[in-house]
């Protein structure tokens, strides 16, 4: 069987995928990917060494660490603020798999010759009958890891294993019980790495040597002042808790205006649209579409939405409108809008713009 490298975060995910590989046989090699630390020494949950070292210890097998802050600060927190500066939500798991894991496992497998990375993803790797490699949603939709994987490449999934795709959490968590892998119970992340206590703001203030646009006003769909809001970087579109305003009734965040400092609010209703425009565009499951091509798919807006009926347009070469059969709630600029088949596989997928 061939070497293969696992991408090893100290979570139970990566510990299981690195045990199922090597009792199928392959030569495994751990890796973890250090890619950031917080001003206190701390480490993100995606890198948590001690743990990683830990499991691959128990496993028998090599492990190494490799220094990866430059690149995730280049990539992944620097755009990340930039992005809430400019009025957008990005998501930066989709930029970190490309630039960060896969570009640095494939990088570290080149230089152990190794055929083959590995990861703990709740995917599924596929050749469709048109001759292509795309991510296939995971058998356990409550885990499925789909929507944060268009990105990548297709030399990237084809040097990929990624063995938990037909896995419940559950079953995911026995296997590793039975191994006696000290990260059996370990509780999963629920924030994003490098902002642990889920405080984008002040994350973003802590990090920041520009100025970070102040105080400006919530504003109703009219325009009309409704009170002061703290800061753009403090919101997101359909946020409802925490907006520190009283209106008495049920107030949504449905726009950012940049220019004007301006935060827009209204009912619930107001949050639904029928188009957006994206762009970033990656193709995966097909050949990219020429300049006024339409593609019927289902697509998903954020990694929790159900994806809906839609059809996209190629309007250039690097931009897309997408047109849902129904209106869709709270569709937020900067994040992610993943194009599926009635099969679970990926097309492709862009960043909402507007």
């Amino acid at each position: 069987m061939s070497k293969v490298i696992v991408g090893m975060s100290g979570g139970v995910d990566s510990a299981v995928c690195a045990y199922l590989l090597k009792r199928s046989g392959h030569d495994v090699v751990g890796i973890t990917l250090k890619t950031w630390i917080s001003d206190g020494g701390k480490e993100s949950r995606c890198c948590e060494i001690s743990d990683a070292e830990k499991v691959c210890f128990v496993l028998d097998i090599p492990y190494y660490v490799v220094n990866c802050l430059d690149i995730f600060k280049k990539y992944v927190t620097e755009p990340f603020i930039r992005a809430y500066i400019d009025g957008k939500t990005p998501n930066p798991c989709t930029e970190c798999n490309y630039y960060v894991k896969w570009m640095g496992m494939l990088k570290a497998a080149d230089d152990m010759g190794a055929a083959m990375i590995a990861t703990g993803h709740y995917a599924n790797i596929k050749k469709l009958d048109n001759g292509r490699l795309t991510v296939s949603c995971a058998k356990f939709a409550a885990k499925d890891q789909t929507y944060m994987l268009y990105r990548l490449s297709q030399e990237m999934l084809s040097r990929t294993l990624m063995p938990l795709g037909e896995l419940s959490k559950d079953e995911v968590r026995r296997i590793a019980e039975f191994a006696h892998l000290p990260v059996a119970d370990k509780p999963d992340s629920q924030e994003i790495c490098f902002v642990p206590d889920g405080d984008y703001a002040g994350y973003i203030e802590d990090n920041y040597d520009g100025e970070i646009p102040g105080p400006g006003n919530f504003v109703n769909e009219e325009g009309k002042i409704l009170g002061p809001h703290k800061g753009i970087i403090n919101y997101t579109v359909g946020q409802r808790k925490g907006l520190g305003i009283a209106l008495g009734e049920r107030s949504f965040v449905k726009e950012i205006r940049v220019k004007e400092n301006e935060v827009v609010l209204s009912d619930n209703d107001s949050l639904f649209t029928d188009s957006f425009e994206c762009s970033g565009l990656n193709f995966m499951g097909i050949e990219k579409p020429a300049v006024g091509a339409k593609i019927l798919c289902m697509c998903k807006v954020r990694y929790h939405h159900t994806p809906a009926g839609a059809v996209v347009k190629l309007t250039g070469e690097d931009t897309a409108e997408v047109i849902f059969s129904e209106p869709v709630r709270a569709v937020t600029p900067g994040q992610a809008a993943v194009f599926y088949d009635e099969e679970g596989n990926v097309l492709g997928g862009g960043t909402i713009n507007r």
